[in-house]
C-alpha cells in the first residue's frame, strides 16, 4: 500500500480508504448495504491487512448508525487508524437540524464523537455547501475545533469551484485553519471535476479523496453493452451517481475490460489504477456490500497502468470541453500551467 500526503498537510492516508455508507443499512442508504458490527470488523481486518489506514464515515449515513457501528468496530484498536467524518446534512426535522451554522456544527461534532466513541476526528468534512450560513460563521466555528483538540484537520466535500476558492480566501483573509481534503465525485463515467474541482485542488494545496470511484458500480464491469446485469444499485430506483451518457459508458467500460484482460484483474481494479495515476488524487473512498468486492478492489492498490492505456482511458472518457475551457484550449494552449493541464492535457483526444 503506498501512502500520500494529504494536500500540504503533514498527514499521510492510504491510497485506499474504507467508505462505510454500507454500515447499518438503514433508510434510503438500505439499497449500499446493511453491514452490521460483526461484518464491519471483518472488512476493517481485511483493510488493516492490506494497510489501509483511513476510515470514512458521515453523520448522515443511516442517521448515525454507521457512525455507532465503526465505533463499535475499532474497539481497542482507535490508534492503527484515522477517521474521518462529515456534517452539513439533515439529522431531524428541527430547523436547526441542517446546515453549517455554528449551532449545528457544535451540536452534530459531540454527536459523532459519541458515537464514534473517540476523543477527536481526524478529519471533519463539510459534507455540501450551505448558501444560507456566512463561510465567516462556518470557517470559525470549524477552526476552534481544530484548536479545541477535537477535530485534527479539516476537509470539504461537493463545493463548486467558486464556493470553494471563496472559502479558501475567507480562511486566508481571517487566520482560519484551511480545508486540507477536497471529497469529490470523480470516475471515468463522469470526470466533470476536471472542469474546476481537480485543478483548484492542485493549484490550492487540497489533497483529493475520491468518493464513488467506481460510478456506483457502473465501472465494476458487471454493466456490458447488451447485457443485463443480475444485480447491482441501478437495477432499482438508485440514481446516484446519475447515469447520463449510457453509450460514452458502455464504449469505456470495453476499454476498461480490455485493459483489464490484459493485466488478469477485475474492471474495477482498472477503473480504480486509473484514477490513482491522476494528479492531486489521494486516496479513493472505496466500499462494498460483500467481502469479496472489497478484498477484490483492495488488489487495486498494487495494480500500475501503462501510459499508453492511461492514454486510452482518457480519450474514451473525456469530458466535453464546455466554455471557457474550449476557448482556452483554442487560444491559451502555449500558457497553461500544471493545474490547467489537469483537463487540457494533450492525449483528451479532442
Amino acid at each position: 500500500m503506498e501512502y500520500r500526503q494529504l494536500g500540504r498537510s503533514g498527514l499521510r492516508v492510504s491510497t485506499l480508504t474504507m467508505g462505510t455508507a454500507t454500515f447499518g443499512g438503514s433508510g434510503a442508504l438500505a439499497v449500499w448495504g446493511d453491514t452490521d458490527v460483526a461484518g464491519a470488523r471483518r472488512q476493517i481486518d481485511m483493510c488493516l491487512d492490506a494497510g489501509v489506514n483511513l476510515l470514512d464515515t458521515a453523520n448522515v449515513y443511516s442517521t448515525g448508525l454507521s457512525e455507532e457501528i465503526v465505533g463499535k468496530a475499532i474497539e481497542g484498536r482507535r490508534d492503527q487508524l484515522l477517521l474521518s467524518t462529515k456534517v452539513r446534512m439533515p439529522m431531524g426535522p428541527g430547523p436547526n437540524d441542517a446546515g453549517l451554522s455554528r449551532h449545528h456544527i457544535r451540536t452534530q461534532v459531540e454527536a459523532s464523537l459519541r458515537r464514534l466513541g473517540v476523543e477527536h476526528i481526524d478529519i471533519y468534512h463539510v459534507h455540501e455547501w450551505d448558501g444560507q450560513t456566512p463561510l465567516e460563521e462556518t470557517l470559525e466555528a470549524l477552526d476552534t475545533l481544530v484548536r479545541s483538540g477535537k477535530v485534527r484537520y479539516l476537509g470539504v466535500s461537493n463545493y463548486s469551484g467558486w464556493q470553494l476558492m471563496k472559502a479558501l480566501a475567507v480562511s486566508d483573509a481571517r487566520g482560519y485553519q484551511r480545508f486540507v481534503s477536497n471529497q469529490i465525485y470523480y470516475s471515468l463515467e463522469s470526470r466533470d471535476a476536471e472542469y474546476e474541482q481537480v485543478p483548484l485542488s492542485l493549484d490550492q494545496g487540497l489533497g483529493v479523496m475520491v468518493w464513488s470511484p467506481l460510478a456506483g458500480g457502473l465501472l465494476s464491469g458487471k454493466y456490458r453493452r447488451g447485457q443485463q446485469p443480475t444485480e447491482g444499485r441501478h437495477l432499482g430506483e438508485w440514481d446516484e451517481p446519475p447515469l447520463r451518457d449510457r453509450e460514452k459508458l458502455y464504449d469505456t467500460i470495453e476499454v476498461i475490460v480490455k485493459i483489464a484482460e490484459g493485466h488478469g484483474v477485475s474492471a474495477a481494479q482498472v477503473s480504480l489504477a486509473y484514477l490513482l495515476a491522476k494528479p492531486s488524487v489521494s486516496t479513493l473512498v472505496i466500499g462494498a456490500r460483500r467481502d469479496a468486492q472489497l478484498a477484490d478492489n483492495l488488489e487495486a492498490a498494487e495494480l500500475r497502468l501503462g501510459q499508453d492505456e492511461i492514454d486510452e482511458l482518457d480519450q474514451v472518457s473525456a469530458p466535453e470541453m464546455i466554455y471557457p475551457h474550449w476557448h482556452q484550449a483554442r487560444t491559451a494552449s502555449d500558457r497553461l500551467g500544471a493545474a490547467d493541464l489537469a483537463l487540457h492535457a494533450p492525449n483528451r483526444g479532442v
